[in-house]
């Protein structure tokens, strides 16, 4: 192991164990129900669940589920480590690869995700399109989908390659859009997709 190496494994275990003391200091608080909470960068954010956000996030979970099945390894609002300076975030969806399973840790594995949507929130929304999108492309997560209820738009992004997705396909809310070309494999329906 050269000491490249070595140092950023070390940075890799202290950023995973600041994340875990953030975490821990969290759940202790009473006032976390009903709110979604990551962090990105280093910095909390917390958000309201709402009820436009949630019928397309459950939207998006029945369809992975019809196409995959009820025991598909499909995680909502789930910790999931990631590269880069605390970057502890819980996607509003999160599709693993089929043989995937938790790290030593207990938990699931970024290198392990085909997909990821994220419902948009108000308040958290140029994370969405920011520095959570920069931290996907980065750990070549190959699908990244962004649904906003806002705009009424759909943006996929694709193909992701020296940490920046290189193929953005955007669609208006009740447009089908065909993911069949990506390891999802199927063509996604935003008919249902509620605008807010």
């Amino acid at each position: 192991m050269t000491v490249l190496e070595d140092r950023t494994e070390m940075a890799e275990i202290t950023n995973e164990r600041a994340l875990d003391e953030m975490f821990e200091a969290l759940e202790r608080e009473p006032f976390l129900e009903g709110f979604k909470i990551e962090i990105v960068e280093g910095t909390v954010y917390m958000t309201p669940q709402r009820d436009v956000r949630w019928t397309i996030t459950r939207k998006l979970l029945h369809t992975l589920e019809d196409r995959y099945g009820r025991d598909s390894k499909v995680m909502s609002d789930v910790r999931i480590d990631f590269p880069g300076y605390r970057n502890g975030l819980c996607p509003d969806i999160a599709k693993m690869c089929d043989d995937a399973e938790h790290n030593t840790r207990g938990r699931w594995r970024y290198e392990d995700i085909e997909f990821i949507g994220e419902v948009i929130s108000r308040g958290t929304a140029a994370n969405d399109y920011g520095p959570k999108k920069a931290v996907y492309a980065k750990a070549e997560i190959p699908v990244y989908l962004i649904a906003d209820p806002y705009q009424g738009r759909v943006h996929v992004y694709t193909q992701p390659k020296d940490g920046a997705y290189h193929v953005e396909t955007k669609a208006d809310f009740g447009a089908e859009i065909d993911l069949t070309h990506t390891p999802l494999d199927l063509t996604l329906n935003t008919a249902p997709f509620p605008r807010d």
